[in-house]
């Protein structure tokens, strides 16, 4: 590799590490433009996967589809099997971003078999937890916990804490959803253990979201809020807004379940403007879920109904199978005004995914 974009590579990725994600990115794409004009395809790859990488975890999909596109071709030309394989799983976590589950999974379904090949634990386990949290996003929890825990596994054979780490964190994820609350704060609570010892900005205010909606499912609203305010302060430490939508609807549940409506409403005015900014579909369905909910509480029917049929009608186009349990148990209770409890209807569509969210009463604490 060119000696000075090696040196502007080492930047950026110093950039990186310290969470400076904006700054890294220019210097990424500097590096691209001089590993273009000195035709070196080796330092294009580096510069390229990065600019992909960091892009996806600002938010901007499209740009990130665009250069693990580009990276896979490079590889192609280099004949690098196991570069081409993380470009794959980036391109699928990616889609998976914009609600493209099915796709993701076909993608990283590729990238495993290259690494099983190629007898590359790490990889195989970065495909494993990328894998998992698709099955998460599809609705299919049980094995998206099956999925987390065999990541654990292989992590663990490497050694790789960082990678522990996040499969606890959706391990986190996927029990709230089951209704195993106690269960979720558990993996939360170590995962944010092990980020704090590596200073990992992300991996801590992701997990005291987590943390914050184990409070929140509980009943402990107090513990919840401070939980989402220690996420929210190191979210806008390091400018992340695509996790951070989603403490911002968590924070609106709270609001809600306590009665003050206008908080609610203005954290998920501020959630859906960023989930319009990041297309993800997903967020948008659990926007029009809280307003729509909110609308019924209010008394206004008509327009609870709108908004929550748009949230079923999403859920179904994307194929997101708990979100579409969501918005069924929702738009039943919307066409009857003193209905309070959960129908048959309903508890049979969260039976078929196989979870039991332990929702009885509305206001509805969504997990």
């Amino acid at each position: 590799m060119d000696e000075r974009i090696y040196e502007k590579i080492e930047k950026a990725e110093s950039l990186r590490l310290k969470s400076k994600y904006r700054e890294a990115l220019a210097v990424f794409k500097d590096a691209c433009l001089l590993a273009k004009r000195r035709n070196d395809p080796g330092g294009l790859l580096d510069a390229t996967m990065a600019v992909a990488d960091v892009s996806r975890i600002m938010g901007d999909f499209d740009t990130a589809i665009e250069f693990y596109t580009e990276s896979l071709e490079i590889c192609e030309g280099l004949c690098n099997d196991l570069t081409a394989a993380d470009a794959m799983v980036g391109l699928g976590l990616s889609y998976r971003a914009v609600g493209m589950w099915q796709k993701a999974m076909r993608l990283i379904g590729r990238a495993r078999q290259v690494y099983t090949r190629a007898d590359d634990k790490k990889g195989l386990a970065f495909a494993l937890w990328a894998e998992a949290g698709s099955l998460r996003v599809a609705g299919k929890i049980p094995a998206a916990i099956n999925a987390f825990k065999e990541a654990r596994k292989v992590f663990s054979s490497v050694k790789y804490d960082s990678g522990i780490a996040y499969c606890f964190a959706g391990l986190g994820g996927a029990h709230r959803i089951a209704g195993k609350f106690a269960d979720s704060n558990k993996y939360y609570q170590r995962a944010n253990e092990m980020f704090r010892a590596q200073k990992d900005i992300f991996g801590m205010a992701y997990t005291h979201c987590g943390i914050g909606n184990a409070h929140r499912m509980s009943g402990d609203f107090a513990g919840a809020l401070l939980h989402f305010k220690k996420a929210t302060d190191l979210y806008s430490k390091i400018g992340d807004i695509v996790s951070f939508s989603y403490t911002l609807w968590s924070l609106a549940c709270v609001y809600k379940m306590k009665g003050d409506l206008d908080k609610a409403a203005n954290c998920i005015a501020s959630a859906r403007k960023n989930f319009k900014k990041t297309k993800d579909p997903r967020g948008i369905v659990y926007c029009d879920l809280a307003d729509g909910e909110a609308a019924w509480i209010k008394g206004d029917r008509k327009l609870a109904r709108k908004l929550i049929q748009s949230a079923l009608d999403s859920s179904r186009k994307h194929k997101f199978r708990l979100e579409e349990c969501h918005s069924k148990l929702l738009l039943l209770n919307s066409s009857h005004p003193f209905s309070s409890g959960v129908a048959a209807a309903t508890v049979t569509c969260y039976k078929k995914i196989g979870i039991d969210p332990k929702l009885s009463t509305a206001p509805f604490n969504i997990p």
